[in-house]
């Protein structure tokens, strides 16, 4: 909901398993995972941590990992 209310042009292209393939604007992508990393961390309290991590690139193939 929070991005769509900011317009940020995110897209959901595939979901494998705990994983989620998303399209987004290079220039919005720190707002983007922060507000990702937090919603899906936060959405449940559970008793063992939920960390979520991210990868982006133009391909699988060159896939890396960010920090948030």
């Amino acid at each position: 909901r929070e991005i769509c209310k900011r317009n940020l042009n995110v897209h959901l292209l595939l979901q494998i398993h705990d994983e989620l393939l998303l399209e987004a604007d290079k220039k919005n992508l720190h707002l983007i995972t922060r507000l990702i990393k937090d919603k899906m961390e936060t959405v449940l309290t559970l008793d063992v941590p939920l960390v979520v991590n991210f990868k982006i690139g133009p391909n699988w193939l060159e896939l890396r990992d960010i920090d948030i």
